[in-house]
């Protein structure tokens, strides 16, 4: 029975209701503003061929080339260590500093690990596609090493720089190496090499030691996760 009372407590309900306020959304937090690169990521005019400049707003400061504090002071002098998880190459100056860079690192099922040794390295390097990529894209056949490999310069994925790392005598197939765009810097999207930007592999290159050890560090990432920043 709808009575007076029931009414009047209905209507006092009606009005709390009509009273209280919508779910509000939640702001997105705004996006991360990326300062400036420093002016060594600036185009290079007076390479073989032209570099362009890095795209500005893409990479992180701490996927920037600095000065660090050396995390690993008891290895020698000019000794190169990757860290795949952290897309991080470090280049041990001192005991107490190496130089950092941004990469790029193998994908999930073509990833290194170990130690080698930096054999040599070559300016504006010549693309030999190794055997075992033609049998996954064929299409790359015509830059076999039998087809005298891909010429240097734009559109070679070996960039400006490449260091080839040795094990025992034997060539690894590894490489680090220029060319990497500022979009994959900090991902693990290659075939496995180490890729750097060319003002960074230039950089290297010319602080590399021959005979040096590069230690790439196994990853610790769940297998098939591929976006490390």
């Amino acid at each position: 029975m709808f009575t007076r009372r029931s009414f009047v407590a209905f209507g006092g309900m009606a009005g709390l209701a009509a009273c209280a306020k919508p779910p509000v959304a939640p702001i997105p937090p705004p996006a991360p503003v990326i300062p400036p690169l420093p002016a060594f990521y600036g185009a290079i005019t007076d390479e073989r061929f032209p570099i362009p400049a890095v795209r500005e707003g893409v990479i992180k400061p701490e996927l920037w080339r600095q000065e660090v504090a050396n995390p690993w002071p008891n290895y020698e002098r000019g000794t190169i260590i990757v860290d795949p998880d952290r897309a991080v190459l470090h280049f041990v100056e001192s005991p107490e500093t190496a130089m950092r860079y941004g990469v790029s690192v193998g994908a999930a099922g073509f990833e290194w690990k170990g130690t080698a040794r930096l054999q040599f390295w070559r300016d504006w390097p010549r693309w030999n596609v190794p055997e075992s990529m033609i049998a996954r894209r064929p299409e790359l056949e015509p830059y076999s090493v039998a087809n005298g490999g891909m010429d240097a310069g734009p559109g070679n994925p070996m960039g400006a720089r490449a260091l080839y790392l040795f094990k025992d005598g034997v060539d690894t197939l590894y490489r680090i190496h220029g060319d990497a765009s500022a979009l994959e810097l900090g991902k693990a999207v290659s075939s496995g090499c180490i890729r750097m930007l060319n003002q960074d592999v230039i950089d290297l290159n010319n602080r590399a030691i021959h005979g040096a050890s590069v230690i790439v560090l196994p990853s610790m990432m769940p297998e098939g996760l591929s976006g490390l920043y």
